[in-house]
């Protein structure tokens, strides 16, 4: 036993000490920058970039609090023609990269665009100029397009919440003579608290994360300054300094997040609402809450995913499909899978760790390994040069020149997406492990299976819908990553979204539309196989 928590206690300071290289490596590199750097930095980059980013966060996650909790009320309250469907369609803004929809919205309503050219069509105007609409390239623009794509983030939890306390819950309050309004306001949005944060902490997360729409629509943030002042400027020192302060807002949002939840949890024991209790709604009022639902589904998917399609379509029934189409989308696939199955396995081990190396140990590893996701792409990659550097010339100096770990290879890839997302397979694999009871992992000890082997041979078979549900996640966000693909891809290599993104930096959308909906069309196989997962696990605890 004081072996295996020795290991435990080694195995969570090696992970802790990998996840926080990034931010000690940052500090060296800005440190090593000097102090000519810092002030033109904090005189005509920082201010704009941190009111640009300020702005940014708090419009998308009021969009996304309003449109994730009442369309999961929505949903989960009523009952109308076509909600099942819609209560599915809702989670396809998942499989939509926020620069894939920035890409075709801003060919979609450019002044010679078609929706631009068909209003001017519809009310007889010629000139561009004649119907000036508000420009999609600008900051409210950029919290619209945002908050429509990453609003399932506030829903998913939210709805699952909904769905399991408002058995109880709705009966209580109707019995009382509570109206859905009512009930919504003073019960279910209260205890709906913990679920809203966490998805608006993910959602900001990702939108501080995002680096392809914000420079598409002229929005400077402070992601888009790092890329640009590494990458464009090569000044490495400079793109670290500013990456110290993205860190000081993530610190910020992660503490708004948990004061926002107020210490508050889930209710594990609540029964599924019954499809009777949730209130009726017929003839024009059904509709009108089918189409309520459908406005974000439209925004967030339908319009720029069927725009793609048909760009697509033209761009390969007039020039066939581009030759190299077919390598970035093998590369897509190849790194998202390795990269998923590392962070699977490894996300298991972390969960079970408790379990496997001591409760101590164990709450270590889980929480180390939140920090990956806690660092937007572009402060992990600017942060895993260094280490990954002093990787390279350990294995250089041990006689394994051939096993390259740094800048411009696959495993400084898989490397960065595994710390990135990790956490997002530990969740899902913790809350698998803990519905199992505890008498079946004990009953298999003490019939003298090691504590892996129970792992193995027990525990996963049982929480394997939970582990596979991370992994499809984890998969989604890894193919459709971009900051930390654009920095740390291999040399000469190619991905769908780093060509889309060539493609839209040059202004040649038609050539990139067919990569875009080759994004697309990965991420809405494992978010279908996500829904069926979800959904039937919501049936098994009604």
């Amino acid at each position: 036993m004081a072996a295996a928590r020795g290991l435990g206690w080694a195995g969570a300071a090696a992970l802790a000490a990998l996840l926080l290289s990034p931010v000690i490596s940052l500090g060296l590199a800005a440190a090593g920058g000097g102090g000519e750097l810092w002030p033109h930095l904090a005189a005509y980059v920082l201010p704009q970039a941190i009111r640009d980013t300020a702005l940014l966060l708090a419009g998308v996650g009021l969009l996304v609090i309003g449109l994730g909790t009442g369309a999961a009320w929505l949903v989960a309250a009523f009952d109308f023609p076509g909600r099942r469907l819609l209560e599915a369609a809702l989670l396809l803004p998942l499989a939509m990269p926020t620069y894939v929809v920035a890409y075709a919205y801003l060919d979609l309503m450019h002044p010679l665009g078609p929706l631009q050219a068909g209003l001017r069509g519809l009310l007889g105007l010629s000139s561009p100029r004649d119907l000036p609409l508000p420009d999609l390239r600008s900051l409210p623009g950029c919290i619209l397009l945002l908050g429509f794509v990453l609003y399932p983030y506030v829903y998913l939890p939210t709805r699952a919440l909904f769905v399991m306390q408002a058995g109880t819950l709705l009966e209580a309050a109707r019995m009382l003579g509570a109206g859905p309004w009512r009930i919504f306001l003073r019960i279910a949005l209260p205890l709906a608290r913990p679920a809203v944060a966490l998805g608006t902490g993910l959602a900001l997360m990702e939108a501080l994360n995002d680096v392809g729409a914000a420079e598409f629509l002229g929005v400077r943030t402070l992601t888009v300054q790092v890329y640009a002042t590494w990458v464009n400027r090569s000044d490495l020192p400079g793109a670290a300094q500013i990456a110290l302060v993205m860190l000081a807002c993530v610190v910020a949002l992660v503490g708004l997040e948990r004061l926002a939840r107020g210490g508050r949890g889930y209710a594990g024991n609540a029964r599924r609402a019954a499809p009777s209790l949730r209130r009726r709604l017929s003839g024009w009022r059904g509709g009108a809450a089918l189409a309520l639902g459908a406005v974000p589904v439209a925004l967030g998917f339908l319009l720029p995913a069927g725009y793609l399609a048909v760009e697509a379509w033209r761009r390969i029934g007039g020039s066939g499909v581009p030759d190299a189409l077919g390598a970035q989308a093998r590369n897509t696939i190849l790194y998202a899978s390795l990269a998923t199955g590392v962070t699977v396995i490894v996300g298991l081990l972390v969960a079970a760790a408790p379990s496997l190396l001591g409760a101590r140990a164990g709450r270590v590893l889980i929480r180390a390994a939140g920090l990956g996701y806690a660092m937007p792409g572009t402060v992990l990659a600017v942060g895993l040069l260094g280490p990954l550097a002093l990787i390279d010339s350990g294995l250089f100096e041990a006689g394994f020149a051939s096993l390259s770990v740094g800048l411009g290879t696959g495993a400084a890839l898989v490397v960065a997406y595994a710390l990135r997302f990790l956490t997002v397979t530990v969740g899902a694999s913790e809350a698998g492990l803990a519905r199992i009871p505890r008498a079946i992992p004990d009953a298999a000890r003490m019939l003298g299976r090691g504590r892996f082997a129970t792992l193995a041979t027990v525990q996963l078979p049982l929480a394997w819908p939970a582990v596979l549900s991370g992994g499809l996640l984890a998969f989604v966000d890894i193919a459709k990553e971009l900051p930390v693909t654009l920095l740390l891809r291999p040399l000469n290599v190619e991905t769908l979204s780093t060509h889309l993104y060539g493609e839209a930096a040059r202004g040649t959308y038609e050539d990139g539309a067919v990569a875009a909906v080759l994004i697309v069309l990965i991420g809405l196989v494992p978010v279908t196989l996500l829904l069926r997962l979800d959904r039937n696990a919501l049936t098994r605890r009604g």
